[in-house]
């Protein structure tokens, strides 16, 4: 498909990309497995859309109102960084204990507050954080 040609979409399928959008990486991951396994689609072609729309958002993160919060270890309060990991995302016990294991993504484009306000908590539950 070429970069010129300008795909009209309808209220209902901008509303799901609209939330598709709002996902964190696990949720998004979710729902990518259930597409395949329920109708059989190849997430190939959803990765490369996403790639080029990360490549799209890249110019509008120079404000910085948006931030990323990824776990960069969990310490030594494992449990306690799963339940925050869990109050921040209403992710149930395995994911969340799958995103602190793989020290990932807990919100992604978060706004500046609620961002901030992961960090102290999962700093608070004994994990380190960054944000990007």
């Amino acid at each position: 498909m070429s970069d010129d040609v300008k795909i009209e979409l309808s209220k209902e399928e901008q509303t799901l990309i609209d939330a598709l959008e709002k996902l964190n990486i696990v949720s998004l991951n979710n729902v990518v497995k259930f597409m395949e396994k329920e109708y059989g689609i190849s997430a190939a072609p959803m990765a490369m859309a996403a790639a080029a729309g990360g490549a799209a958002a890249a110019p509008a993160e120079e404000a910085k109102d948006s931030f990323t919060v990824k776990l960069i270890d969990s310490g030594a309060q494992k449990i306690g960084v799963i339940k925050a990991v869990r109050e921040l995302t209403g992710l149930g016990l395995k994911e969340a204990k799958d995103v602190v294991d793989a020290n990932g993504v807990v919100l992604e484009n978060a706004p500046t507050d609620k961002a901030n306000e992961a960090k102290k908590a999962l700093e608070a539950a004994g994990a380190k954080v960054e944000l990007a």
